[in-house]
């Protein structure tokens, strides 16, 4: 097995807050001959680069991704990594209505197939990490919230991320996997505004990231639940084709999914 081949079975292990990570999770990259990652193998063996790199990146890789791109600019003095963070789908749509940006990295392949099916995206993207649902409580778990059917108790205010971005999809598979209705307070655009309302006790509970838990430090409290291996999403990321600085791009793209970034 060639050492391309081993690097793209290996599974990455990351924090989402970590200066040396990505995801508190597993994850496995994957590439072929015209992915981006084949740019190159780590950031040390880049090119002499320069200028600013758009990424549009999933709510969710905020923390990770921010530090990933202050480490880039270390690296590359002279560039610039600037970030659009938001809902995969809203990303998406206006990467294919025109919006500048290099790169996207999504939350779930249905929300990057929106970008390559509209011919936006050069080669194939490249999983990079995968994520899994948390349950986030208040401080101390007050409601005793113990398992996803305890989001049904009457009078608990649960918060969902919007059935369209991925994480809220993810919950409705977990739910539907398990059999249980729920009725949340509110749906949110995307796991950063769901995770905010319980932050700001506006919610006692939200179904959002493990990534983002961990990210909320002593905020929130995580709260386990099985089901959560029904609704698991892939990170996918990829060049964009009207990318203005695709080398830099590439690069970055390549840190992501380094040893260095892991």
């Amino acid at each position: 097995m060639t050492r391309s081949a081993r690097s793209t079975r290996r599974m990455l292990q990351v924090t989402g807050v970590g200066a040396a990570a990505l995801l508190a999770l597993s994850a496995c990259s994957s590439s072929d001959d015209s992915s981006p990652s084949k740019s190159g193998a780590s950031v040390s063996s880049s090119p002499k680069l320069s200028g600013t790199v758009t990424v549009f990146a999933a709510a969710s890789l905020k923390e990770s991704f921010t530090t990933l791109g202050k480490e880039f600019e270390q690296a590359h003095p002279g560039t610039e990594v600037t970030f659009s963070f938001g809902g995969s789908d809203s990303l998406a749509a206006s990467i294919t209505g025109g919006a500048p940006a290099d790169v996207f990295a999504a939350a779930s392949p249905k929300t990057m197939k929106i970008v390559t099916d509209k011919g936006d995206a050069v080669g194939t993207p490249a999983t990079f990490v995968r994520n899994q649902l948390e349950i986030a409580a208040l401080p101390g778990n007050p409601d005793k919230v113990s398992s996803l059917k305890d989001l049904t108790k009457p009078g608990l205010k649960v918060v969902l991320c919007d059935k369209t971005v991925p994480c809220g999809a993810a919950a409705q598979k977990a739910l539907d996997a398990s059999g249980l209705k729920l009725t949340p307070v509110s749906y949110e655009e995307d796991v950063k505004s769901a995770l905010n309302k319980v932050v700001l006790k506006e919610a006692d509970a939200a179904v959002v990231y493990k990534t983002d838990v961990k990210a909320a430090g002593d905020k929130v409290e995580g709260v386990e639940f099985p089901e959560s291996a029904k609704a698991v999403n892939d990170y996918p990321i990829a060049l964009l084709k009207e990318a203005k600085n695709a080398e830099a791009a590439k690069a970055f793209i390549a840190l992501v999914q380094s040893a260095k970034g892991q």
